[in-house]
């Protein structure tokens, strides 16, 4: 299928049929994943669905340690003044 990527303000985007839309239920969000020269969209039906539960898994498991420092030696914060 071809489609034409449109004008939207500044922006520019792709524009989706009712019929692409309901029957890839695609709703408010989609997710964008680029992969090996393409763009695929999959619909997200609840953004960060169970999220809460698992943050609490992670503590319990003691996981919820920062992966990397969040401050690294050689950062100049002078150049952020």
């Amino acid at each position: 299928m071809e489609t034409s990527i449109i004008k939207i303000g500044n922006s520019k985007g792709l524009r989706l049929s009712k019929t692409i839309l309901e029957k890839y239920n695609i709703k408010e969000k989609v997710e964008l994943i680029l992969e090996k020269g393409q763009i695929i969209l999959r619909p997200i039906e609840k953004p960060r669905q169970d999220w809460e539960n698992e943050f609490k898994k992670m503590k319990v498991n003691n996981d919820d340690c920062l992966l990397m420092n969040d401050v690294f030696d050689d950062e100049n914060f002078d150049e952020w003044n």
